[in-house]
């Protein structure tokens, strides 16, 4: 597929741009239609909102509020009356707004009447739409908000609050997409240094995501997605969409740089890279999947954006960056790196420097390294033991925005319950003892009883505390275990603030079992895959402390208000009750392609060797370049949504990002080599029963294994071959005593010796080819080469030089 689409590129960017556009086109036309559905079955809120759907079957349109204030006098002056008045009569005859419900309707406000504060400075009015919140026209909302905050004046303040205030007043998601894009374009500009090969994963990234948002947009209309899924799936599909494409990217220009044609090397790229690409999407969607678990239909909608999404993240990878690459030729390599090639020819690409110090650091010190990275990790995830889950509402915006002035204003005038009444709906017409009994409970500030409707009556309760304190959820279950039946009613809490409750609940009780079979899955495929015991359990408690650690900044930042006035997120509040399910989908998924790339070279040099110190160090240090660099792209992409201005997809975004950075920095970098090499080889091994009953998955291809040795022929001439010749100082004094290794060019192990007196060695070659060769010393460091092999013995001597390192050795 790979050779399709590289020589029929054409055909396979007019397709991809014909469905870009034309779903975006679909999307665009036919608009969105998400639902919020955050009702549970077989929970008290659920039975509440069944009752009230069934005495009130015509409610429909959303309901803001407009609040305003006076500093002194009263909101019934004249002069506040004579402002006020004309405003909401204007935002009363808008196309668009069903009904306008002011306090002035109700004559003489002495004293305070409905609407308006007992000391009649604070009063509110409420506009209620003819559409729901999702299908109010953007334009019609700014005219109301003009209308009305157009009425202030020194003395007066105007604020409104509500869903649809509360949309228009977002930053555009946009905004933070673009800013995540171009954090991620420069980080993929200093790795590759070429510009083309750093608009390569953009332009993937970018596809995937702009298809996944338009095809949501349209699902929407045929099932419930919440309105925060569409958020999360470009929050993922940027993500993993420019890891994917990095990691074919970097595979393919590897090759062209080791000298294969660019044709070649992209079949290669996706033969291996893309393979594991497969692998990882697969996975993703595996874990995102496991959200279904929970049972909660407000998350079914979530699983259907982010699965979509990571879908198409991989199709565009494995087929529309095939075509890129051949559009680009060996442009994908930067000037300097086509320059260089042309003049010195191919040469192997060998992890040195930084990453090389760094994996013989943590095999010399495995302990230490341990130790320091699992104290990190354990202090960071210590608030984690506080965590209370919840959902954010208006209370929690930015102090800068109307809705969050609005929301501050009725509670200064009606008392912090006022933003999320209770409502307790009965299930009959005789509600007096049971309104008695509620007035008389604790925690409750007013009580009022709407007439009966279709045998069902609604008794609002407004409680003295806010809707996210703890003492509002201790007053719902008071009411539900204590008054409600001691009343003899039969009667259900719902609203807002209960819904909420109760998703809260759910979501904690059932997040046991959805740990459990998430770490189940990621240990079977990395048994299947790695075949080995030690391999994945190590993989699946560091995903637990992962977890943990990343849980607990969420805890410092959003939950104890630790640097939120500094990000400019908004108050503190409960972390919303969906985001562990989420972030641990999604860190499972990103931990297993870590995982999976790390481990997996290290168990090729494993199967080669059988030194696991050398397997460890070898695995490190080639595969922590590229995993630090993906994990910095994905840092920078989840960090911009803090500027969403929506603090579900800030929790989201700071959440992911040091889930990741602590994922890739300190775990996959220290803790699991450390670990490993302290295991030695238990890490490799299995029962023999359980070996013989695993099935075989190869996450990438075998590689070729070079020409086998063949006996004489009749006529005495030999296949196999040889290296021979000296190693010599720069002086060009022999070296005795100095190992000189032959590997293939995976880094295989073909033969060893040790030079002679003279400095004389020789190594024998299966056969023509390109071969690795390696020569380090005790004084010395050689840089290992690459030499090729003809029909005949090659002469190679081997100069060792001060000050070189060795990847390989």
């Amino acid at each position: 597929m790979a050779r399709w689409c590289y020589r029929h590129r054409l055909v396979v960017l007019l397709l991809w741009v014909g469905t870009v556009f034309g779903v975006g086109f679909a999307g665009t036309s036919a608009g969105t239609d998400y639902a919020n559905v955050l009702s549970l079955p077989d929970t008290d809120s659920k039975h509440a909102y069944d009752l009230m759907d069934k005495a009130f079957p015509e409610r429909t349109g959303d309901t803001d509020t407009v609040v305003w204030k006076v500093d002194e006098g009263a909101v019934d002056d004249e002069a506040v009356r004579s402002r006020i008045e004309p405003a909401l009569a204007k935002i009363g005859r808008m196309a668009g707004v069903g009904d306008v419900t002011s306090p002035y309707d109700e004559g003489d406000l002495a004293g305070g009447g409905a609407g308006v504060s007992r000391d009649g400075t604070i009063a509110y009015a409420q506009v209620t739409f003819t559409e729901q919140v999702d299908s109010v026209p953007k334009d019609l909302v700014d005219d109301v908000i003009e209308t009305a905050q157009g009425a202030e004046r020194a003395g007066l303040q105007v604020e409104l609050g509500g869903q649809a205030i509360a949309r228009v007043q977002q930053v555009s998601q946009g905004t933070s997409e673009a800013v995540g894009i171009l954090a991620a374009a420069v980080v993929l500009f200093l790795a590759f240094g070429s510009l083309f090969a750093m608009l390569l994963p953009i332009v993937v990234a970018v596809a995937a995501v702009g298809t996944g948002l338009m095809a949501t947009a349209l699902l929407s209309h045929t099932t419930d997605i919440p309105d925060v899924a569409p958020l999360l799936g470009s929050l993922i599909g940027l993500g993993v969409g420019i890891d994917y494409a990095l990691f074919i990217v970097t595979r393919h220009r590897r090759g062209i740089l080791r000298g294969m044609e660019p044709e070649e090397a992209a079949v290669t790229a996706l033969n291996t890279s893309g393979r594991a690409v497969l692998f990882a999407g697969g996975t993703v969607c595996i874990a995102l999947a496991g959200m279904l678990v929970m049972n909660l239909r407000f998350l079914d909608g979530v699983v259907i954006a982010t699965s979509l999404t990571v879908v198409l993240s991989v199709l565009v990878a494995v087929t529309l960056l095939p075509a890129l690459l051949g559009v680009l030729g060996p442009r994908v390599l930067s000037r300097r790196e086509r320059r260089r090639l042309a003049a010195t020819g191919p040469e192997p690409e060998l992890t040195s420097g930084l990453a090389a110090r760094w994996a013989a650091y943590v095999e010399r010190r495995p302990r230490s390294t341990a130790v320091l990275a699992l104290v990190v990790m354990l202090v960071l995830a210590i608030p984690v033991l506080s965590i209370r889950l919840g959902t954010s509402d208006q209370g929690n915006h930015s102090d800068t925005t109307t809705t969050r002035q609005a929301y501050d204003l009725l509670a200064e005038g009606f008392g912090p319950g006022f933003n999320g009444p209770l409502q307790v709906v009965v299930d009959g017409t005789d509600t007096e003892g049971l309104l008695a009994r509620i007035e008389s409970t604790e925690g409750v500030a007013q009580v009022a009883a709407a007439p009966p409707t279709n045998g069902v009556t609604v008794i609002q309760v407004v409680p003295t505390t806010s809707p996210q304190a703890e003492e509002t959820d201790r007053l719902i279950d008071r009411l539900r275990e204590d008054v409600i039946p001691a009343s003899g009613a039969e009667a259900h809490v719902g609203g807002v603030t209960a819904v909420s409750k109760d998703f809260a609940s759910v979501t904690g009780d059932r997040l046991p079992y959805f740990i459990a079979a998430i770490i189940a899955l990621g240990f079977l495929l990395l048994l299947v895959a790695f075949r080995s015991l030690m391999v994945p359990l190590t993989a699946a408690l560091m995903n637990l402390v992962a977890a943990a650690a990343s849980f607990g900044v969420l805890v410092a930042i959003f939950q104890w208000g630790w640097g939120t006035e500094l990000l400019g997120i908004g108050k503190e509040g409960p972390i919303a009750a969906f985001l562990p399910v989420i972030m641990l989908s999604l860190l499972f998924g990103l931990s297993m392609d870590y995982q999976v790339f790390l481990v997996s070279r290290m168990h090729e040099e494993w199967v080669h060797t059988k030194d696991n110190a050398r397997a460890v160090r070898v695995g490190l240090a080639e595969t922590s370049r590229v995993i630090n660099c993906a994990a910095l792209i994905m840092i920078c992409v989840f960090s911009a949504f803090v500027l969403s201005g929506e603090l579900e997809a800030a929790m989201a975004g700071i959440g992911l990002a040091a889930a990741v950075a602590l994922d890739a920095f300190v775990l996959r970098t220290a803790l699991v080599p450390a670990v490993m090499h302290l295991l030695g080889k238990a890490n490799w091994w299995l029962p023999a029963g359980l070996e013989r009953r695993l099935p075989h998955l190869a996450v990438e291809p075998r590689e070729e294994a070079p020409p086998a040795v063949q006996p004489p022929s009749a006529n005495g001439e030999d296949h196999a071959s040889a290296i021979h010749g000296f190693v010599r100082t720069a002086e060009g004094e022999p070296v005795e005593g100095v190992e000189v290794i032959l590997l293939s060019r995976g880094g295989r192990q073909l033969d060893r010796v040790t030079s002679l007196a003279d400095g004389s060695y020789i190594v024998a070659a299966p056969g023509p080819g390109p071969y690795l060769l390696a020569a380090p010393s005790a004084t010395s460091a050689s840089g290992t080469r690459q030499v090729v092999v003809g029909e005949g013995p090659l002469v190679y001597d081997v100069e060792l030089a001060e000050g070189e390192v060795d990847a390989v050795n």
